[in-house]
């Protein structure tokens, strides 16, 4: 990073696999980011995380990150709830109140303050919110009967966590809500989405940060959502290998052979402007 910092004006930072693992910070994240703000840069972190920005900052803090670290934390959730509470968009002019949330156990709290009815069942809900899952205890198999009752009635979904999987402490993925949203994508359902990379978060951001786009560098580990956002947003990416694609590439001496960096965005059609082995000032 001590090589693109004077590059930027403002970073749009993601958090897993980036900042952290889900249980602590990486070894050098915390001493970039101090030297990242030393520099007088504008930091967002850009979540796809269903919990409100409020929320995460808690978690962040538990881990080490102090608030003078960054300027705001931008979630996924944030921006479906604020679509939901304006309802100006075509999407949800027309959606109904009862609501059947998608969350893990005690999180109701993620579709409250909307003037939502949260729903038990698919036969008395209007849509479905699909929000955060707990991969210990919930999987798509298990919800998969409510999303086949959900079809049969219709029901549009609303996806405040776009991810399909998350990097876990012990170095595996698990199972996210943005793979609930897709298999009922896949299905036959109609599904609106929040988050990386789609474009209402990013014009957040940019209202935020008061950045010109161009000036901007977003950081994240994820092609699907983190570079592909940025790309779509106008903004230049930088890809952090060690995140959820780092099982699918070749390391020498804890760092990312290029070679193998270059294959995988040739396979999968993503061209980050930077590709870097950690979020680490050197």
């Amino acid at each position: 990073m001590a090589a693109l910092a004077g590059r930027y004006d403002g970073f749009l930072l993601d958090q897993w696999g980036v900042l952290h693992d889900g249980t602590r910070p990486y070894p050098r994240a915390i001493a970039c980011l101090e030297r990242l703000r030393a520099a007088g840069k504008a930091v967002i972190i850009l979540s796809n995380s269903g919990r409100s920005g409020r929320d995460n900052e808690a978690v962040l803090a538990g881990m080490g990150f102090a608030r003078h670290l960054y300027d705001h934390v931008a979630s996924a959730g944030d921006d479906a709830r604020d679509a939901l509470a304006k309802r100006s968009e075509p999407a949800y002019r027309d959606l109904g109140r009862r609501c059947l949330l998608l969350a893990r156990p005690g999180e109701e709290h993620l579709a409250e303050g909307l003037g939502l009815t949260l729903a038990d069942a698919p036969e008395r809900a209007d849509f479905l919110f699909v929000m955060s899952m707990d991969s210990d205890r919930q999987s798509v198999s298990g919800w998969r009967p409510v999303l086949v009752e959900a079809l049969q009635r219709g029901l549009p979904m609303i996806c405040g966590n776009p991810d399909r999987y998350r990097v876990h402490a012990d170095g595996g993925l698990r199972e996210a809500p943005g793979l609930v949203a897709l298999t009922y994508e896949k299905m036959g359902g109609s599904v609106h989405y929040h988050g990386k990379p789609h474009p209402r978060i990013y014009r957040g951001c940019l209202e935020l940060m008061q950045v010109p786009a161009a000036r901007l560098l977003a950081i994240g580990d994820s092609l699907e959502h983190d570079v592909a956002g940025a790309g779509t947003a106008g903004i230049d990416a930088a890809f952090i290998a060690g995140g959820i694609h780092e099982g699918e590439l070749a390391w020498r001496s804890g760092a990312v052979e290029p070679e193998s960096c270059l294959a995988l965005f040739a396979r999968e059609g993503r061209q980050p402007r930077f590709c870097l082995s950690r979020f680490a000032w050197d």
